[in-house]
């Protein structure tokens, strides 16, 4: 059946979200909710002023991610747009742990 098929592979997201989002802990907020969620892959600082980050998850938690990174964000922050690039199915997952680049 394809429910059991589809539980086996794993989604994977580059992100990038604009506004006001560096100054307000939106990194830590970022690595917080993944490790919540076991989501593995990282998140940075970019030095244009925008968050950059790769998820890899479950379906499910990916889309609450996704949702999250485009519309709620950590407190103090104000989110423009989030840009979701290189969608892409996995066997298994490329990271450890989700992580805080700089």
């Amino acid at each position: 059946m394809g429910v059991a098929e589809d539980a086996a592979l794993f989604l994977q997201v580059d992100f990038e979200v604009f506004g006001h989002v560096q100054g307000c802990y939106f990194t830590k907020f970022t690595r917080d909710m993944c490790v919540e969620l076991n989501i593995r892959g990282w998140v940075k600082n970019s030095k244009n002023g925008t968050i950059v980050g790769k998820m890899q998850g479950t379906k499910p938690e990916i889309h609450k991610m996704v949702e999250w990174l485009s519309k709620e964000g950590s407190p103090g922050c104000k989110i423009e747009r989030c840009e979701l690039t290189n969608w892409g199915t996995l066997v298994r997952l490329d990271y450890k742990e989700f992580s805080i680049r700089f």
